[in-house]
Parts: structure tokens; C-alpha cells; sequence
């Protein structure tokens, strides 16, 4: 019966906490492309807030990336999971994976443009600080939010999970704005040890304001649960670690009250 009763309670809490979450999926448009976003919030917190975008895997636009959206609405944020594949593509196999990410990057103005799209969309709601945004984002959208630093738009931050560091446009002096997390996985053959040192170096040299976090053990796609099945499925060295996905998400939590704090945000 005590542990009935505690059942009970804990599903009590879990539907109180989630009480004010609102969950809307939003067209948009970058040129001619039409682009699925999924928009989440906490509706019982009033007034604005900062937002945070959501940069998918290479898989596309799927509900991994929505439920990170969900979990940062539970935090108080506003978040926008986006699509930068456009016309709600999403793969089941690397092959297709591949094949939309190369399609998606073979064009940097395009992608540029995609990404702006959603920024503009996400500050323009109604429950969203326009001077408070910050984008995470996982492989493929880890790689996408650091290129959007480096190109110095206007967030206050970036987190990258597991995604490429490489780049042929280094971070310049000056030009960057936003404060840069990274999580790399140290046994991760799709981030070699010599790619995060060059990072390092990049950031130092730019004088960027960054932090990474390297996890001993830790294979490529290591905050997703799923990555275990894909891994399998697909022989690759794809493989969920969840302490390190624990330890990030804590760590993004405290960069987020960092940065947000630094540009104005209420600490109410």
C-alpha cells in the first residue's frame, strides 16, 4: 500500500510539473522551403523569457529533438525544436541521413538562412526575451549552433553535444558573441582527438569565452537513449551514456542561468 501510495504521489507531481506545458508544431519558411518547427513552453509562467533553438541530428527533425524541446520548457524557457532539412524529412537510415545533411550544408547561405528563419520566429513569440536566445544543438546541430557562433550572430550562447568541431571558417577575434559549451565524447571516432585540440585552439586564439568538456569512454550520439538500437542496427560506434548525458544536461542548466544572467535576465 506505501509504495502504491507513493506511486501515486510521484504521478501527481509529474502532472503538476507539467500542467502549464504548451506544445505547438509551426510552419515557417526559409525562401521558398517550407520548414516544421515544434514550439514549446510553460504557459503558467507569465511574461517573457529566454528562448533556446533546438538543432536537430542528422536524422532530421525528429522527436529526439522534441523532447529536448519539452525538457527545456520544464525548465522555464521557451524553446523551438527547428528543421533544417525543411519539408518534414527525417531519415531511418544513414544513407538518407547522410544524403539530407550534404544536401543541407552543400549551400552555407542557405543553411544560414534556415537558421535565421527559426531565430526570427522563436523571438517574435510572445513569450520570448528577443535579446535572450541561446541554441544547443546534437551531431549534425551541434556542428550548426558552433558555426552560428563563429559567423557572430547575435546569441548569448551555444551548446554542442557530440557534434563535429571542424570548420573552414575560424572563429575570429571579436566577432563572436556567444559564450560556447561543448561536450565531446573522448572515444567518439567522428570527433578524433586531434579535431577537439585544434578546437581548443581556435577558441583560444579568437579569445572566445568556452568551455569543453571531454568524457572519458564516452562514443559519438552519447545523450540520445536510442543511440544503442542505431549503433546495433547500423554498425556504427553510436552509443547512449547516461552519466554523461546526466552531467551535460546539469551543465547546460548551469551555463544557461550563467548567460542569461549576464544579459539581464530576472532571477526571480
Amino acid at each position: 500500500m506505501q509504495r502504491l501510495m507513493l506511486l501515486m504521489v510521484l504521478c501527481l507531481s509529474v502532472s503538476l510539473a507539467w500542467a502549464g506545458l504548451k506544445t505547438e508544431e509551426v510552419e515557417y519558411r526559409a525562401g521558398d522551403t517550407v520548414m516544421t518547427g515544434y514550439l514549446a513552453y510553460d504557459d503558467s509562467i507569465k511574461g517573457e523569457r529566454p528562448g533556446v533553438l533546438v538543432v536537430h541530428e542528422w536524422w532530421g527533425h525528429n522527436e529526439y529533438a522534441r523532447k529536448r524541446a519539452e525538457m527545456l520548457a520544464q525548465l522555464g524557457y521557451t524553446a523551438l525544436a527547428l528543421d533544417m532539412y525543411g519539408d518534414g524529412k527525417v531519415a531511418d537510415h544513414p544513407d538518407d541521413a547522410k544524403a539530407f545533411m550534404m544536401a543541407a550544408t552543400s549551400d552555407a547561405a542557405a543553411l544560414t538562412a534556415r537558421f535565421d528563419a527559426a531565430h526570427e520566429l522563436l523571438k517574435g513569440h510572445d513569450t520570448v526575451d528577443a535579446g535572450q536566445v541561446a541554441a544547443i544543438g546534437y551531431c549534425f546541430g551541434g556542428a550548426v549552433v558552433l558555426n552560428m557562433a563563429r559567423a557572430g550572430k547575435p546569441l548569448a550562447g551555444v551548446v554542442s553535444y557530440h557534434g563535429s568541431l571542424g570548420t573552414q571558417a575560424p572563429a575570429q577575434e571579436g566577432k563572436v558573441e556567444a559564450s560556447v559549451l561543448v561536450f565531446t565524447g573522448a572515444e567518439d571516432p567522428m570527433v578524433p582527438a586531434e579535431q577537439v585540440a585544434s578546437f581548443e585552439q581556435e577558441m583560444q586564439a579568437a579569445h572566445v569565452d568556452y568551455e569543453l568538456i571531454s568524457y572519458p569512454g564516452a562514443k559519438h550520439s552519447f545523450t540520445n537513449p536510442g543511440a544503442d538500437a542505431f549503433g546495433k542496427r547500423f554498425n556504427m560506434p553510436l552509443a547512449y551514456d547516461a552519466e554523461a548525458d546526466r552531467d551535460s544536461w546539469e551543465r547546460t542548466q548551469q551555463f544557461f542561468d550563467r548567460i542569461f544572467r549576464d544579459t539581464g535576465a530576472s532571477e526571480d
